[in-house]
């Protein structure tokens, strides 16, 4: 079966965003009443397997082996049946 993972990476509290911290200042300087922005990256992935218990599996191992930095980042995911 086919299933599309939808990977959010974000920073764990604590650790600089220097990209927020630049988007957030810019907004302000445009007038925008913004407190604070935070930046993540979306992974959008298709893979194939066996059952979606293996999909939930392969998903958090993909997210520990490459997309997320445990020192720095956290990670959640959704899991849908591609049709």
């Amino acid at each position: 079966m086919r299933y599309r993972l939808r990977i959010e990476i974000s920073l764990k509290q604590g650790h600089s965003d220097p990209e927020g911290e630049t988007t957030a200042r810019l907004l302000k300087e445009l007038g925008y009443k913004v407190e604070k922005v935070n930046v993540s990256k979306i992974y959008s992935v298709v893979i194939e397997t066996e059952s979606l218990n293996q999909a939930n599996k392969e998903a958090k191992e993909i997210c520990r082996r490459l997309l997320a930095n445990p020192t720095k980042d956290n990670y959640t995911f959704v899991i849908e049946e591609e049709k």
